[in-house]
């Protein structure tokens, strides 16, 4: 319950993330694993439940296997208060085919709120890094009686062409445009360089969202997506409404990481959100335990930093190290490393994100890099120093200069 009425919530992790590949290769972009300890889910995840949304609806489609274990494992809540979080399959409840588009993936799923009877449904997206507490765009959305509220945040107009964006009447918050991933983005009254930007959450009011989800199903020329279809039918009808995420404010956040929000689609934005961690003032702090991201955290032992002899110390600077990591003698410099990570002597591991048993031998150097799970780095080699080297040996080169090292691949010197 939010403010006394009934709230569904529904958490659209169906997304291929091709853009993240090889870390989307037998996983859906959901479940990437974040921060050493986390899967990217884990944000929607921890904020709706922190907020008082516990009954929760995972919508789910590529690859889910991993995603459906983690979330069947780590996110059980106390059934007998009637709370949840489920995962759902994509399974054609309303045809034989496949989700078509965010919209769609609710349409087929349209059961679930029939058997839960929510009066709102909050919907947001699961490849986001941030916090926001929903208690607060739930309350804005009844106060101007809304069909729709679009959670959104000021973002460089340069920048604003990969997000729906919305642009508000004179109150501030009312839509009286809305267009998706538009050429030419407007700008903000008062701040002409900056937009609007929709940042994949909505609240709606229940009978609002069933009736527009029946109307898209039967047009033939939509692409079925909530931003690009269903909020601006909305906006034609007035109905539509943006919630400014820097109102926000989150137990225990502060001013460094309120209004914090990253969205974790790409390689590059990725790899950013896991140094913005390292910082020695991170601009998002996973240590907010007002406010925790929660998650399931393996049995192991705590991290283990050995030897201390002349140029063979065990030592980490700036970085984030999990549980059941043992750095023998390495070196490891703005990083973050996952349970069960392994670093010989001599070895360097700088600006880099370690997934869970990655092995890195010694004299190894790993820069710039992203290692995913149960690779083995051999004694003397290197990789993110040369990008050419590294692309022509299949490595993954992004735009930004990050090199990503496939599950189980071995790097030879």
């Amino acid at each position: 319950m939010a403010g006394g009425q009934r709230v569904l919530g529904l958490v659209l992790a169906g997304g291929a993330g091709r853009q993240l590949g090889p870390l989307t290769a037998d996983r859906a972009k959901s479940a990437v694993p974040f921060g050493g300890l986390y899967r990217v889910v884990d944000f929607a995840l921890s904020n709706l439940v922190n907020g008082g949304v516990q009954r929760i609806c995972v919508l789910t489609q590529y690859k889910s296997h991993s995603l459906n274990r983690h979330i069947t494992t780590t996110w059980r809540l106390n059934t007998l208060l009637g709370s949840y979080v489920a995962p759902v399959p994509a399974q054609q409840w309303r045809g034989p085919h496949w989700q078509a588009g965010s919209a769609d993936a609710i349409y087929q799923s349209l059961s679930l709120i029939d058997s839960d009877r929510p009066d709102l449904v909050i919907v947001v997206g699961a490849d986001h890094v941030y916090r926001m507490d929903p208690r607060q765009m739930i309350e804005a959305h009844r106060a101007w009686g809304a069909g729709v509220t679009v959670a959104a945040i000021p973002v460089p107009r340069t920048a604003a062409m990969a997000f729906g964006v919305a642009e508000t009447a004179a109150d501030g918050h009312r839509i009286c445009s809305f267009e998706e991933k538009p050429a030419d983005p407007p700008g903000l009254p008062d701040s002409p360089d900056e937009a609007f930007a929709s940042m994949g959450n909505y609240v709606f009011d229940r009978d609002v969202l069933v009736e527009a989800l029946r109307k898209d199903a039967g047009d033939g020329h939509s692409r079925h997506s909530i931003g690009g279809d269903i909020v601006p039918a909305l906006v034609r009808e007035g109905a539509a409404h943006a919630y400014d995420f820097l109102q926000n404010k989150v137990s225990g956040a502060d001013g460094r990481d309120q209004g914090y929000w990253r969205e974790v689609g790409t390689i590059d934005s990725y790899f950013d959100a896991h140094m913005d961690l390292c910082a020695v003032h991170p601009v998002f702090n996973l240590y907010n335990d007002q406010w925790p991201i929660l998650t399931s955290v393996p049995p192991q032992p705590p991290a283990k930093f050995v030897h201390e002899e002349s140029d063979r110390v065990g030592r980490a600077f700036n970085s984030l190290v999990s549980n059941g990591v043992i750095v023998s003698g390495g070196l490891i410099r703005g990083s973050v490393l996952s349970p069960g990570v392994r670093v010989d002597s001599w070895a360097r591991v700088e600006r880099s994100v370690l997934l869970n048993n990655v092995r890195v031998g010694r004299r190894a150097v790993v820069a710039d890099a992203i290692l995913d799970k149960n690779v083995i780095v051999l004694e003397g080699a290197k990789v993110g120093l040369d990008k050419e080297r590294d692309w022509a040996r299949g490595f993954v080169v992004s735009s930004g200069g990050v090199t990503v090292v496939g599950k189980g691949q071995v790097v030879a010197p």
